[in-house]
């Protein structure tokens, strides 16, 4: 179907987010912005916004071919996106499988030290009070999202950890940890968001080089080398040089 963008609905740090002439679909738009440390610390990424949406659709389609309901319709070009129009539940979901960033400060855990089954975090979507974490009974109390609600995300949650670590495993990739998102959908509870090396930290398998945001939360250099190399180990990097030479009129 030909979406027609009708207007911008909002922008974020790393997305916008389009109106389109189909009340129940918007269009998703992938920047080059990055942000870290709630947004103190910005730059660019170039071909950030192209890679993000390249690998969130095609973990979506692998997670969609294992019954996992999600927002994804279709790509329309390099950077945008058509999904459906989910009402986003304010919660976001953190699934650890080895200790890294907050948790080591949290805990005293070395890094990368492997966690003996995997760790499921909630966080209050909310900017202002820099996503504090919380539990169920804050969920609950707040009325965020209602009991069922909790136990089919936690379900989708580490079933999307199976799915996505095994999956990796393949490509020489360990599955760290990773942020998820998810929305309500005609009464249904579906994921939302993105599935990137923004919201996921990508280790080699061997080296243990990170292949994520982290390079650039630490400037640790070779950031868009790390993202393509997420690309070329998933073979998609033959269109997103697709996608360059078109834009350069090659």
């Amino acid at each position: 179907m030909n979406y027609v963008i009708t207007k911008l609905l909002y922008e974020g740090k790393a997305k916008k987010v389009y109106e389109t002439n189909c009340q129940d679909v918007v269009v998703i738009e992938y920047k080059d912005d990055a942000t870290a440390f709630d947004g103190t610390k910005r730059g660019i990424i170039n071909n950030k916004g192209i890679v993000n949406n390249l690998v969130s659709n095609y973990f979506f389609k692998i997670l969609e071919s294992n019954k996992i309901p999600t927002h994804f319709i279709e790509q329309i070009d390099e950077r945008k996106t058509a999904v459906k129009k989910v009402q986003i539940i304010p919660v976001e979901v953190i699934v650890r499988n080895i200790a890294a960033g907050s948790l080591c400060k949290r805990l005293g855990l070395e890094e990368g030290a492997i966690l003996k089954r995997p760790i499921l975090e909630f966080c209050y979507k909310n900017d202002a009070l820099r996503d504090p974490q919380v539990n169920q009974y804050h969920i609950l109390a707040l009325e965020l999202a209602t009991e069922d609600e909790i136990k089919k995300i936690e379900e989708y949650s580490f079933k999307i950890n199976d799915v996505l670590r095994n999956y990796l495993k393949q490509v020489n990739i360990d599955l760290i940890d990773f942020k998820l998102e998810f929305g309500r959908y005609k009464g249904e509870i579906i994921l939302a968001d993105e599935i990137s090396p923004d919201t996921c930290r990508f280790w080699d398998v061997a080296t243990k080089e990170k292949l994520d945001k982290d390079r650039f939360r630490r400037d640790l250099g070779n950031v868009e080398e790390a993202y393509m190399e997420i690309l070329r180990r998933l073979g998609l990097d033959k269109k997103v040089n697709k996608f360059n030479s078109e834009l350069k009129g090659e």
